[in-house]
């Protein structure tokens, strides 16, 4: 017995559009969620970047680091990583106002210009390090005061493990300035679940560049 030809449209119109939605998704698994950009930055020209990502999981950091610094040496900006350029005890305990604000003076001594610091809040109603938006939050536009703030997520090795969806920020901050306007930009990003680190990697790092060349705080290679 014959399909009827109707038939075999309706089939093929729902096959399109399943495989449509499939990559839809499968396209779609990091989405920015908000981004900001302090006004005194029209543009912004990073010459070296320290990049950090603030986690537990030393592996993962260390991989995500150097994802991020290799596309960032990809477009001629020299960057390295936090997971080699912070000393260990400074990485395994935690610190004060004054030891960041020491750091952060070796790395300005060191010819750093910049931070880019990534890390996972929540996601949903579940608990999270949420703070006031960046706009008017004051102790959150200098890195000491994100740093100190949030380097809980560094000691707590059950925070991340009953996430779904991940709600990455990725802050930018200036060294070379001292004040509270030190903060350049500032992305919220949600992640789907990936199947692994290395997925997850690869998914958010790539929609982050994407962010930053578009808002004009890195350029193309």
């Amino acid at each position: 017995m014959k399909t009827p030809l109707s038939n075999i449209n309706i089939m093929l119109s729902k096959t399109i559009c399943l495989v449509s939605i499939l990559m839809f998704l499968s396209c779609s698994s990091t989405k920015l969620i908000k981004s900001w950009k302090n006004p005194d930055y029209s543009t912004f020209n990073p010459k070296k970047i320290l990049v950090v990502g603030v986690t537990p999981n030393y592996e993962a950091r260390k991989a995500y680091e150097f994802r991020l610094m290799t596309e960032l040496n990809a477009r001629k900006i020299n960057a390295l990583q936090s997971a080699v350029v912070f000393e260990k005890s400074f990485q395994d305990s935690k610190q004060t106002e004054k030891d960041i604000e020491a750091e952060v003076d070796k790395l300005r001594s060191n010819g750093y210009d910049t931070i880019i610091i990534s890390l996972v809040k929540g996601v949903d109603n579940n608990q999270s390090y949420s703070s006031n938006s960046p706009k008017t939050d004051y102790y959150l536009r200098k890195f000491i005061g994100y740093y100190l703030l949030y380097q809980e997520a560094y000691f707590n090795q059950d925070y991340y493990s009953r996430y779904d969806v991940f709600n990455i920020e990725t802050s930018v901050y200036d060294l070379k300035r001292r004040s509270d306007k030190s903060l350049v930009w500032r992305g919220v990003f949600d992640l789907i679940a990936p199947a692994n680190n290395s997925e997850a990697i690869d998914a958010y790092v790539k929609k982050l560049i994407s962010t930053m060349e578009k808002a004009k705080i890195i350029s193309k290679p």
